[in-house]
């Protein structure tokens, strides 16, 4: 071959190559988005409008707080923050009522069956006024049956709160000083019987108890009077109680 064809040659190969190279361009990956999956709300809606009703004495009626503080206008305000639904509120319930007063105020007042949640906390003032054990084992059961026919005949909107421990208060322990353990053994063994009973009757049961026996230690728990639950102990109450009420208007 002769030199300048031979250069010519590879002039062209090399043009070639060159074009080669620049035609082979990678197609660049393409990535797919995430699919963005809406967030699952933590509270799963519930009725537009609820009719709420709350059975006790003097812990439900809010003895010495303000009448938004007590603990069934602070539960009805934060459902309705939580769920913007309208909430109505009927209250049964009077300072030193025991298990009889409540069921013959009931009895009276022959409110509606038609309540989407009905709460009940009674009892103090049977074991305070020395009543016999036997009256709460008689009457406590009749009561919870009471709110299950108020309830549309649901017990699943039924949520029984236990009886708060006012051995743990300036004025339990003033007034009876070394008797306050034997307060508390009496008030476990109402707790106990209503737990149990609420257990082997498939009734919602929050015990709140523990949160009074703070009183002593945290003044801030305890209402000006010396005796009942503040605002702040209310407080705690309903967060305790907001996993039931949830499930019992979710159904």
């Amino acid at each position: 071959m002769k030199p300048h064809f031979k250069q010519i040659v590879i002039v062209i190969l090399s043009v070639f190559l060159l074009s080669c190279s620049s035609d082979d361009t990678s197609t660049p990956a393409t990535t797919t988005p995430p699919v963005s999956t809406p967030p699952t709300s933590s509270n799963p809606p519930i009725a537009s409008s609820v009719n709420y009703l709350a059975l006790g004495d003097s812990y439900t009626i809010g003895q010495s707080v303000c009448a938004t503080c007590r603990f069934p206008e602070q539960l009805k305000t934060s459902l309705n923050v939580m769920y913007s639904s309208a909430i109505s509120l009927k209250i049964i319930a009077t300072t030193g009522w025991t298990t009889s007063n409540l069921l013959s105020a009931i009895n009276s007042q022959n409110p509606e069956p038609n309540y989407d949640l009905v709460t009940l906390l009674i009892g103090v003032n049977n074991q305070y006024q020395h009543k016999s054990f036997s009256i709460y084992e008689k009457e406590f059961p009749e009561l919870v049956n009471k709110a299950i026919m108020l309830a549309k005949g649901d017990r699943k909107n039924v949520v029984v709160i236990s009886i708060p421990d006012y051995a743990y208060t300036p004025y339990g322990k003033s007034l009876f000083g070394t008797q306050s353990s034997t307060i508390s053994a009496e008030i476990d063994q109402y707790n106990t019987f209503a737990e149990k009973y609420c257990e082997n009757n498939q009734i919602a049961f929050v015990s709140i108890t523990d949160i009074t026996r703070q009183g002593l230690n945290n003044p801030s728990l305890v209402a000006a009077d010396g005796l009942h639950p503040s605002e702040s102990a209310y407080k705690m109450f309903v967060d305790r109680m907001m996993p039931k009420i949830k499930a019992a208007l979710q159904n």
